[in-house]
């Protein structure tokens, strides 16, 4: 049975799936078995179109398209609307199974979540599904990937909080479209600070590999 962990954004457009994509390649350039997988992804005709068919291409794993997630909706707005007003909305069960299939291949399972953390899933008469509810069905702790510029610190410590009161562990945040200067390092300070918790990685813009200790990175699994 494999390990998993879950990466949240600050909000939408931080770069959470490309940060998730250099994630996995770190693994699965260490020769190590890694996974991915989404619950729900919108604004996507295709797998190969979608985030997860660019983590799979960015990282070089080679996991069927059908094992990579669940739900797939065209339209490009949140999962909880596209369902509604494509079908086919998400059903707790099928995802906790789905990531069973995940967890027994691979030993290190990268979840990807879809915008930020207060992101529904489902939201309808027939069931209610948020991402805090899907990492604790699976016993996932979570890393946040935050902007590095302007108006960070408050994403971040928002993003923390509401995981903490959610009873979630965050292990730490990765700071993406990393270019240095002092404001920069002061989010960077600030943040840890903060929220208490390690920056483990920067990422600049156009990097291509994750400045991270292979170590490091794993035993942010569980």
């Amino acid at each position: 049975m494999g390990k998993g962990l879950f990466i949240t954004g600050t909000g939408t457009d931080v770069g959470k799936t490309y940060i998730t994509a250099l994630m996995v390649k770190k693994l699965n350039d260490a020769g190590l078995s890694a996974g991915y997988y989404k619950a729900a992804i919108s604004g996507a005709k295709s797998v190969e179109e979608s985030d997860a068919g660019y983590v799979k291409r960015i990282s070089g794993i080679s996991q069927p398209d059908e094992l990579l997630l669940s739900y797939l909706y065209e339209i490009a707005v949140s999962p909880h609307l596209a369902a509604r007003l494509n079908g086919n909305p998400a059903d707790i069960n099928r995802i906790r199974e789905d990531y069973g299939h995940v967890l027994k291949a691979y030993d290190y399972v990268t979840v990807e979540g879809s915008g930020g953390i207060v992101c529904p899933i489902r939201c309808d008469e027939g069931q209610e599904i948020f991402l805090t509810d899907i990492i604790k069905m699976l016993g996932l702790s979570a890393v946040i990937v935050a902007d590095a510029g302007l108006g960070t610190i408050n994403a971040a410590v928002l993003t923390a909080e509401y995981l903490k009161n959610h009873g979630i562990e965050a292990k730490g945040v990765i700071v993406n479209n990393y270019g240095g200067g002092i404001m920069q390092e002061d989010n960077i300070r600030m943040i840890e600070e903060l929220t208490g918790l390690p920056i483990v990685a920067l990422v600049g813009k156009g990097d291509t590999q994750l400045d991270i200790d292979i170590e490091i990175l794993t035993a942010l699994y569980e």
